[in-house]
């Protein structure tokens, strides 16, 4: 099954424009697939982790980022504080532990991104969970990534 025929066509074109407006707005293409990145591995979603390291390579991410970034946390020195913000952000707002986005996770990311920027990167989160949860929920596997 390919990421074609999982979703309504209209469904899928939305989800698409979602992630493409949240991407573009953001501004920062590498930061962006560090984002989708961890939120797809957070999320168990082989299909979008296949794909959006390939796109991330493909923007210049840095090998040693793809291969700490399920440790960012514990990676000194490897991500800087605006990533380091925006991936903090993302699990916040995969995982809601809580129910809600901690203040402080909130107030780290203001400090690096304007209001525009801090809503594509949260459209980008939102945008990205709903990939991962379609396509663990539909067992896509990876592999059907072309760019």
């Amino acid at each position: 099954m390919s990421r074609t025929d999982v979703l309504d066509p209209e469904v899928a074109r939305a989800l698409s424009a979602l992630s493409a407006a949240a991407k573009k707005g953001l501004g920062d293409p590498a930061l962006a697939e560090l984002v989708v990145i961890r939120a797809s591995q957070l999320n168990h979603c082989a299909f979008c982790l296949d794909m959006h390291l390939a796109i991330a390579r493909e923007h210049g991410v840095p090998e040693r980022q793809l291969e700490l970034l399920a440790a960012w946390e514990e990676a000194e020195g490897v991500f800087d504080e605006r990533e380091r913000a925006a991936l903090a952000l993302t699990e916040a707002v995969t995982v809601l532990t809580d129910g809600f986005v901690p203040d402080e996770v909130y107030r780290k990311a203001a400090k690096h991104f304007d209001d525009r920027q801090l809503a594509h990167l949260i459209g980008l989160v939102v945008a990205i969970n709903n990939w991962n949860r379609v396509m663990v929920s539909r067992r896509v596997a990876p592999g059907g990534y072309a760019p």
